[in-house]
């Protein structure tokens, strides 16, 4: 029995090819402490006061708002900034926070107590090429049988065969694997009008209206929006936790 086809976007809410995090980034955070009943609050520094040193952040006073913080001791306070800052308190600690992006949703990673071990854990957690995980091997059974007899029909050919859909495919004879090489990756609106001029839906609509397979179409596109590179099909590899598998 085949799964029940979803749209894009409920396949986009839970996405099993997501590894990783995008955008990796530090922001500078001061910790501060205000009323006895109320628990520390996190804030930046305002940009006029951004070149201010940890030591000079640590442990002075602030005015604060929900958007910033501005050190009031020994640093005059424009009338129109002082007027945006309602609270008063004092700076407990500088804090460099890891930030990332998965699937382009924003995510807290972690905190750190110097730019230098900030910057440490992004080099741990990135690549040199900024990729995580792009090449996946997973079973044939994500696929049902009448698109792989499709897949099997368009890489009969010795040569890899390039669809212009933004992906090609290739074969693998020794496992019986079908390859795909995704294109333009990821595929947000995003990205692909920056790329191709349209937003997802075109693209999906083109796929579709070339023949490929509806079940292929949607696993391409969780791929690529995770930024998967290759993806291979082969009946022999593990199934993907969370990916739908289609009975025989």
């Amino acid at each position: 029995m085949n799964p029940t086809p979803r749209a894009p976007a409920l396949l986009a809410a839970s996405n099993p090819f997501a590894r990783g995090y995008d955008n990796l980034h530090i922001e500078r955070l001061l910790l501060i402490t205000y009323e006895d009943d109320c628990p520390p609050c996190f804030r930046p520094v305002h940009d006029s006061q951004a070149h201010l040193s940890d030591a000079k952040l640590q442990l002075f006073p602030c005015l604060f708002n929900d958007d910033f913080a501005l050190i009031s001791d020994g640093h005059f306070i424009p009338e129109e900034l002082d007027e945006r800052c309602q609270s008063t308190g004092l700076v407990r600690q500088v804090i460099y926070a890891v930030m990332g992006e998965v699937l382009s949703k924003r995510h807290h990673v972690g905190d750190l107590y110097s730019l230098e071990e900030a910057q440490a854990m992004i080099h741990c957690l990135n690549f040199e090429t900024g990729h995580y995980s792009r090449a996946w091997e997973i079973s044939s059974a994500h696929l049902p049988d009448e698109s792989l007899l499709c897949l099997e029909a368009w890489v009969s050919h010795s040569a890899p065969r390039q669809t212009g859909l933004l992906f090609e495919l290739f074969t693998l004879p020794d496992c019986c694997g079908i390859g795909c090489k995704l294109i333009g990756t990821p595929w947000t609106d995003e990205n692909l009008l920056s790329i191709e001029g349209n937003r997802y839906s075109s693209l999906r609509q083109e796929q579709l209206d070339a023949g490929t397979p509806e079940a292929l179409v949607n696993v391409l596109y969780l791929a690529a929006l995770a930024d998967v590179r290759l993806l291979i099909f082969d009946p022999d590899a593990a199934v993907l936790d969370g990916l739908a598998i289609f009975d025989e």
